[in-house]
């Protein structure tokens, strides 16, 4: 399977006919999934944690929104395999894998993936981002690799860039800031060229870094993405692209 970065957006995005669109043509193309693993900005835990492996209630991690999106549903069947699989890949001494049976889906995951999916017959897992160092996070991904081989689509859920203090709320144009294009642009050359050193030193490296992300956390699944591909890359390539509030939603399609 190959694995993915996506730019996954606020519950909004579902009001966006061209994001929706996108997102929808990009898993029409994808090979049909035995199962998704979710590494999302939005749930950071230490040690590692799987959530739920039966279908719970999502989780809305967001605040201030209209109330319909707080109805939202998305009842993905459980993974409960997979859940074992990542444990066993991950859990070494003095390393253990935990687990919360309560833990929905969180917009991260579940926002693109009722576009993705929206039968919601794909079975999901979500699991944690133990720290948001970039070389932890790739060799984690590394060691998620193998999944590959049993059909299971590995997405790193984040936002190419995310700062909400300089967001233009409403500007849907996909004109995106000056320093916004330059971050986009260098994070394009990077992925697609497979530059692993400098994607994962972009905080050195890449211009405006500290702006496009104050935090890193929404940059952070794409080292994961990049470690699952790591020991047999062959390519990347850009599937959205432009900006939406005025942050970038480039996503990438990783082999």
């Amino acid at each position: 399977m190959p694995v993915l970065y996506l730019s996954h957006g606020a519950p909004p995005l579902a009001d966006d006919a061209t994001w929706t669109a996108e997102l929808a043509a990009w898993s029409d193309d994808l090979p049909r999934p035995s199962a998704v693993l979710v590494v999302s900005a939005h749930w950071e835990s230490a040690p590692t944690t799987v959530g739920a492996t039966e279908t719970v209630p999502l989780t809305y991690d967001f605040w201030g929104f209209p109330q319909r999106y707080y109805e939202v549903t998305y009842p993905a069947p459980g993974a409960p395999e997979l859940a074992a699989d990542v444990r066993g890949l991950l859990a070494r001494p003095g390393h253990d894998v935990h687990s919360d049976p309560h833990r929905g889906l969180d917009h991260g995951a579940y926002v693109p993936l009722k576009e993705m999916f929206p039968a919601a017959d794909v079975p999901v897992l979500q699991m944690s981002m133990p720290s948001l160092d970039p070389r932890e996070l790739f060799t984690l991904g590394q060691r998620l690799a193998p999944l590959r081989d049993q059909g299971v689509l590995i997405v790193g859920s984040g936002f190419t860039t995310h700062n909400l203090s300089l967001a233009d709320f409403g500007d849907t144009s996909g004109h995106g800031p000056g320093w916004g294009r330059e971050f986009d642009a260098w994070a394009t050359e990077a992925v697609e060229s497979g530059d692993v050193d400098a994607v994962l030193d972009f905080e050195n490296r890449a211009p405006a870094a500290r702006i496009a992300h104050p935090r890193t956390e929404h940059f952070a699944p794409l080292f994961v993405s990049l470690g699952a591909t790591a020991d047999d890359w062959a390519g990347a390539h850009s599937t959205v692209d432009g900006f939406w509030y005025g942050m970038a939603k480039r996503s990438f399609q990783l082999h």
